[in-house]
C-alpha cells in the first residue's frame, strides 16, 4: 500500500504540498498568535474563495482551456488585497479589528457563491477549496506553492527579529526605528499568501486551523519564541502528513482529518503537560542538596 500510494504522482503532488502548507502554516500562525489575531486567517480565507470565483469568471470570459488553472492565482490576488484592507481598517481606527474580520468572513462567502453562479459553476465547485481535496493538486499547483513557500519563509525566517519586536510591542517597535506600517502589512500579505498556498490540501475553512493549532501545541512545551516556531513548523508536517495519507486510505475530508488530528494531539499534549511538570519538579528537588 505504502509503495502504491509513493509511486501515485497524485500523492507525490499531494504530499509535496502538504509537506509545504506543514512548514509554513505555523511560521505566519506563530506571528498570528503574538498579536491576537488568531482570526485573521479564517477571513482571509473565506475572502480568499471570491479570488476562486473571480479567477473562474475572468478564465470562464477569456474561453481559457482550464477554469481551474486560474482558481488560485484569483484567490492570491483578492486575498492579498483583503489583507492589506483589514490591516487598513484596522490601523486607521476606521473599524474595529473584529468588525473588519466580520465583513471579510460575509463578503467573502457571499461573493464568492454568487461569482461562481455567475461564471457558469455551482457552490459544489467548492468544496475542494472550502474543505481541501487531494484529487485537485495539479502540477501548476505544486509551482506555486513552492514559489509562495520561498517567499513566506524568507519573510517569516529571514525577518523573525524585527517581527518579533512588532508582535511583543508595537509601541517598542516604532521608539526603535521600525517601519511599523509596513512589517503590519507584511504579516497580513503573509498570512494571505499562507491561506493561498494551504487551500488545496487543507481548504479555506481549515487552514486558519493549521496555522494556530500547532503553535498553540508548541507553546506549551516550551516559552522561546524561536523554539516555538521551530516545533510548530515540526508538527504541521508530521500532522499533515498524517492527514493525507488516512485520507489515501478513508474517504475523508483531508483538510479536516488533518485538524482533527492536530487537535488530538493539542488534548494529548494539555493532558501530559501537568504529570510532565511535575515530573521534573520532582527530580530538581531530589537534586538539590539539603542545607
Amino acid at each position: 500500500m505504502i509503495y502504491d500510494m509513493l509511486s501515485s504522482p497524485l500523492m507525490q503532488r499531494a504530499f509535496i504540498v502538504a509537506i509545504l502548507v506543514g512548514l509554513t502554516a505555523p511560521v505566519i500562525g506563530t506571528y498570528l498568535v503574538q498579536r491576537r489575531l488568531t482570526l485573521l486567517g479564517d477571513g482571509i480565507g473565506h475572502i480568499a474563495l471570491t479570488g476562486v470565483a473571480l479567477g473562474w469568471l475572468a478564465a470562464s470570459a477569456a474561453n481559457a482551456a482550464s477554469v481551474e488553472a486560474w482558481a488560485i492565482p484569483g484567490a492570491i490576488v483578492a486575498s492579498v488585497l483583503g489583507a492589506l484592507g483589514i490591516e487598513w481598517m484596522r490601523s486607521s481606527g476606521h473599524t474595529a479589528g473584529d468588525v473588519a474580520l466580520a465583513i471579510l468572513f460575509y463578503g467573502g462567502i457571499a461573493g464568492g457563491v454568487l461569482l461562481i453562479g455567475i461564471a457558469g459553476g455551482t457552490t459544489a465547485n467548492l468544496n475542494a477549496y472550502l474543505f481541501g481535496s487531494i484529487s485537485t493538486v495539479r502540477e501548476a499547483d505544486v509551482y506555486w506553492t513552492i514559489a509562495l513557500t520561498l517567499f513566506i519563509l524568507a519573510v517569516g525566517l529571514g525577518l523573525r527579529g524585527p517581527l518579533f519586536v512588532l508582535c511583543l510591542d508595537e509601541e517598542h517597535a516604532r521608539a526603535s526605528g521600525l517601519n511599523v506600517p509596513f512589517l503590519s502589512a507584511l504579516v497580513s500579505v503573509t498570512a494571505a499568501l499562507t491561506v493561498s498556498v494551504s487551500m488545496r490540501v487543507v481548504g479555506a475553512l481549515m487552514v486558519s486551523a493549521l496555522m494556530i493549532v500547532p503553535v498553540a501545541i508548541a507553546q506549551l512545551t516550551t516559552r522561546s519564541f524561536r523554539a516555538t516556531m521551530h516545533i510548530a513548523m515540526g508538527i504541521g508536517v508530521v500532522v499533515s502528513l498524517a492527514g493525507l495519507t488516512t485520507t489515501y486510505v478513508k474517504p475523508w475530508s483531508p483538510g479536516a482529518t488533518i485538524v482533527i488530528y492536530a487537535i488530538i494531539l493539542y488534548a494529548i499534549v494539555a493532558a501530559l503537560r501537568p504529570l510532565a511538570s511535575r515530573i521534573f519538579t520532582r527530580n530538581i528537588a531530589s537534586n538539590t542538596p539539603a542545607e
